[in-house]
C-alpha cells in the first residue's frame, strides 16, 4: 500500500463517519434536535464567559511598582567611533550611479 491509498482510506473512514452521524441527526425527533442545540449553545455561552471573566480578571491585575528606566542604547558602545556607521544598501546604491 502506498501512501495515496492510505490516506484515501481514512478519508473515506472520515467521510462515512460523519454520513452516519448526519443520519443518526436526522432520524432523532426535532424536539431532540432544538433540545440538543439548546444545550449546546448553553455549554458554549458558559464556555465564552469563563473565557473572558479570566481574561478581564487576568488584565486587571495591575503591578503597584512600575519600573521607571532610561532607554538605553541598543548600539553597543564600543562600536563608536569617529567613522559614521552606514547602512550597506545606501553604500549599492550610491556606487551604481542610478543604474548606468
Amino acid at each position: 500500500m502506498n501512501v495515496k491509498s492510505i490516506i484515501m482510506n481514512i478519508r473515506t473512514k472520515i467521510e462515512n463517519h460523519i454520513n452516519d452521524l448526519d443520519d443518526r441527526w436526522r432520524d432523532l425527533p426535532i424536539k431532540m434536535q432544538r433540545k440538543y442545540t439548546i444545550y449546546f449553545f448553553l455549554c458554549y455561552t458558559i464556555l465564552t464567559l469563563i473565557v473572558v471573566a479570566s481574561v478581564c480578571v487576568e488584565t486587571g491585575e495591575v503591578d503597584q511598582e512600575v519600573a521607571i528606566r532610561h532607554i538605553e542604547n541598543p548600539v553597543g558602545k564600543t562600536e563608536k567611533s569617529g567613522k559614521m556607521s552606514t547602512d550597506s544598501t545606501s553604500i549599492n546604491l550610491k556606487n551604481e550611479n542610478n543604474g548606468k
